[in-house]
Order: structure tokens, then sequence, then C-alpha cells
């Protein structure tokens, strides 16, 4: 059921995957970066109506193609809108040659045992498929690991592969990604205990069971190499977590299979007051820095 000329590009074209999912609480602050502060909109409308108006002008760029961008990952509201007047998953496919996906988490829990875990997502199978309906490829959902508690990290690694195959029996390609934060005291330790759990599930997956990892960049090079060359594992992605863009590429530069998915990181430089030749300037620069970053390793 997953899409199979979706599914080649993913697998092995050059180029990362943009975050464009950020949600109702991360939303306030995406604005307010690109220039817009909390006085001068009222209410969830009128905010997501501003983030959408970001993110079309984002797809609409002329440096953000297939060539160097693979996919897209997508909030709800924004696989529900259109650019163009055209829905954005098959403005981003036909028009653009770039892939996209769907954020499905609903938030984060209290932390426990040194993470969060996902929040419950009972309506997830009509919200797949609804997803799939609109030209959707993969999803993507996050925990967080704050510190290497083995059965924490355990129970993020388990609840992440669970929801992983109601995803893949949609005929979706999920992105799994359970975060380390980068300012943790145990990061290093905690990857050690990441990548053996994954691992272990990894090798539970059947025949056409795929997913894709989405993981902090790790502390030593190459970490999840092995990770990255299972059978099961379309592509590894890293997650920007709070690095600069310039930190954030020199890192990623030195893991020779990972590619970049960042959000903050690939906006931080776009303002609302920009002019488009302006914005469209700088979000091409952005643009070449995260595609070598993810395609020419040091």
């Amino acid at each position: 059921m997953v899409d199979a000329k979706m599914l080649d590009k993913v697998r092995s074209a050059p180029g990362f995957i943009a975050a464009l999912d950020q949600s109702g609480g991360s939303t306030p602050k995406a604005l307010l970066l690109y220039g817009i502060a909390e006085t001068e909109y009222q209410g969830d409308e009128e905010m997501f109506r501003l983030m959408h108006a970001m993110r079309a002008r984002i797809m609409k760029a002329p440096a953000f193609t297939g060539d160097k961008v693979v996919g897209a990952i997508l909030f709800e509201r924004t696989m529900d809108g259109d650019v163009d007047g055209e829905p954005v998953p098959s403005y981003l496919w036909n028009k653009r040659g770039v892939v996209p996906f769907l954020k499905i988490d609903k938030g984060l829990a209290a932390e426990e045992n040194g993470v969060q875990l996902m929040k419950p997502m009972p309506d997830l199978d009509a919200l797949l498929i609804r997803g799939r309906e609109k030209g959707i490829f993969g999803t993507k959902m996050r925990s967080v690991i704050a510190s290497a508690d083995k059965a924490g990290i355990a129970d993020v690694v388990q609840q992440q592969f669970e929801v992983a195959r109601q995803i893949i029996a949609q005929g979706l390609v999920p992105i799994i990604e359970p975060e380390i934060l980068i300012n943790s005291p145990t990061k290093a330790e905690a990857e050690t205990i990441l990548r053996d759990e994954i691992a272990q599930q990894l090798d539970t997956l059947g025949p056409g069971e795929d997913v894709m990892l989405k993981v902090t960049i790790p502390t030593v090079a190459d970490f999840y190499a092995d990770l990255a060359a299972h059978k099961s594992v379309v592509r590894l992605v890293a997650l920007s977590g709070g690095y600069s863009r310039v930190d954030a590429c020199e890192k990623l530069s030195h893991n020779r299979d990972m590619i970049a998915s960042f959000s903050r990181a690939l906006t931080e430089n776009l303002r609302v007051s920009m002019s488009d030749a302006d914005f469209d300037a700088s979000l091409a620069e952005t643009i070449d820095g995260i595609y070598s970053a993810s395609v020419n390793k040091a």
C-alpha cells in the first residue's frame, strides 16, 4: 500500500527532510522567532493562520524542491490546508517533488523514569486513514529522553514500536523519534541504551514492516550506523534538538549514514518582514547548508 515512488525517493534520494510540524504548544515560539509577537494575534485560529502563511511561503520558495528537500513533515492543520488552492500534500508531491509526512502525536505525558512517553492517541486510525487518503506517505511521533534510565528508555522504545505497527498496518511508513535532550548530563549513556533497545525492536519486524528513525545527533560519530544498515530501516535522520543550524550541520556532517530533519534550524534566519527576494535567498542559503551536511560527510 506504500507509494513505491515516494518510498524510493525517501530511501535513496540525496537531501534532507524539512520539519514544518510545530504544533499548538510550540507555535507561539516559532512565530516569535519569525517576528510575530503573541500580542499581534488573538486566539488559536489566527495563530494557526499566520503559521500556515509562513509554511506556505517556505513551500513556495524556489529552493524548496525535491532536488534537495526529500520530504516535509506537516502538522495536521497544515495537511488539511492548501497552497495556491491545492491541498498541501499533493502540492508538495506534484508541484515540488517533496514527499509529505504527518506529525501524529498529541504531545508528551509527564516525565517518569527520566522520560516522557507520548500521550494516548485514541483517534489515531481515523487520522491515519485521512492522511493516507490525502496523499501522506509517512508519519512522525516524538518521545523525549532526559536521562539514561534503562527502564524509562525501554518504555519509550516499546511504545514507539507499538504505535509504529499500527501505522504500518494502515499503509504508511512511521518515523520513530525518541529524542535525547542535547543538554542531558547522561546523553552518551542514554544513547547506548537507546541504540540497544531499538536494535532489539527492529529485529522483531517482519518483511515489509519498514520504519524510519529520527534521533538526536549522537555524541560519537556514526554511533547509530548499525541501525541505519538494518533491513527494516528506510532512512536514519537527525533532529537539530536546539543546536543552531551551524552547529547542527557541523555535527551532522560527521555521521555518514544520517541526513537532517531539522525544524528550528531550518527557519531560524527567516523573518516575516523580509521581502520575498530576501526570504527566498535566506531560505536557499539554509537549504544549501543543510543539504551539504546531509550528503557531504567530513
